[in-house]
């Protein structure tokens, strides 16, 4: 499978292609659009969640409901454009609203400076809407699509928000637990700790600041063997960590008990194995996060994901004007306070997609009945 996104965070549209999808999935667009919604959700978002209401529209190789197996398209139009016509259309802009929207106090923390560098740009516009996580929206839609394919084989994604700013959860969670994160205000499973974290993000917004925070990803029902020892290419939990540090502001990722490692004795750490008759073999843990050797082991594949503060500050830092090359404030695109409950959906998208593609390689299957048979016939 392959996906390929396009599109710029106030340009007409966000488009997705995703090739190598097998006939005959069926495809729910309400929740896809319900992802889509819970990914615009949570508190300390931005004023832009206001004006988009997003709702994915199907372009090709869907057909009553069901795909094709020719390449799919997705489409999110921005209806933020209509205000951003003039400066953003592809055909000829109007100089005056270019001009308006010209940014040169480039922003720390974002790809203003490294962007207009590396392409040659005098306007750090033509870098930040696509460097937007405004792009997500469109990945969280196709990644919805992959969740749906790996449904049918009997794989769900769940996942919540374990920190916000210093606020953390150190509990444990059942599977079944983390379906309750998504009804609540940040995504965060332990009610007090909620309350203290909104807190924090209030108090962060009056002072022009920004929140980053951690979200846990959580697979179950995915069996052994997916990935490879034999390429380190093809490890799972590279592919895992990469899908994930795709996201903007992410800056860390850990499989398992992740940087615990680093001061634990193995003893303390190697899942010992087990073997009965009836649940033929097992481990009692599961500190290795459901991945040895780049392989699913079977067991649940437990993933998390830091991110850092969000860049846009409303009270900008230090920084340099591109074009006078003198000290300047940087400049303050509409934002957020806290994205952290979006990420939370966002990562299970990217983790779908991941897996989806472990999957579709290592079964193939031109129809989604080949693909199903061929994995439960796996041991």
């Amino acid at each position: 499978m392959k996906l390929t996104t396009a599109g710029e965070s106030h340009g007409k549209a966000l488009i997705a292609v995703i090739e190598g999808l097998p006939a005959h999935l069926t495809i729910d667009i309400e929740k896809v659009n319900a992802a889509l919604a819970l990914r615009q959700s949570g508190f300390g978002r931005g004023a832009r969640q206001k004006i988009e209401k997003d709702r994915v529209e199907v372009l090709t190789g869907v057909r009553n409901g069901e795909t094709l197996g020719s390449p799919v398209t997705l489409c999110i139009y921005n209806r933020d454009f209509a205000n951003w016509e003039s400066s953003m259309s592809s055909e000829r802009c109007d100089p005056d609203a270019m001009e308006a929207k010209k940014l040169t106090k480039v922003r720390p923390g974002h790809a203003d400076l490294t962007g207009m560098l590396k392409y040659g740009q005098e306007d750090a516009r033509n870098i930040l809407e696509r460097a937007s996580a405004r792009e997500t929206a469109i990945r969280v839609a196709a990644g919805e699509i992959y969740r749906q394919y790996l449904a049918a084989l009997g794989v769900e994604i769940g996942g919540y928000v374990y920190e916000v700013c210093g606020i953390k959860d150190e509990g444990k969670y059942a599977f079944n637990q983390l379906l309750q994160a998504k009804n609540t205000q940040i995504g965060m499973l332990n009610a007090d700790l909620e309350g203290l974290a909104v807190e924090k993000i209030a108090q962060l917004k009056k002072d022009g600041d920004t929140a980053g925070g951690g979200v846990e990803i959580r697979v179950r029902g995915l069996k052994s063997g997916f990935g490879s020892v034999m390429s380190y290419t093809e490890k799972l939990d590279a592919q895992l960590a990469q899908g994930l540090m795709s996201i903007q502001a992410i800056k860390g990722v850990e499989v398992g008990a992740g940087f615990a490692v680093a001061n634990a004795s193995g003893k303390e750490i190697h899942d010992e194995i087990f073997y009965t008759q009836e649940k033929g073999f097992y481990r009692n843990t599961n500190r290795a996060g459901g991945i040895e050797g780049g392989m699913s082991n079977g067991e649940e594949i437990i993933l998390r994901a830091a991110m850092k503060p969000i860049p846009t500050l409303m009270k900008g830092l230090q920084t340099v004007d591109y074009a006078t090359k003198e000290k300047a404030v940087a400049a303050s695109e509409r934002s957020d306070v806290c994205a952290i409950f979006a990420l939370e959906i966002i990562g299970e998208a990217a983790v779908a997609e991941v897996l989806a593609n472990a999957v579709s390689k290592r079964l193939g299957g031109d129809t989604m009945e080949e693909v199903i048979q061929r994995y439960h016939l796996l041991p």
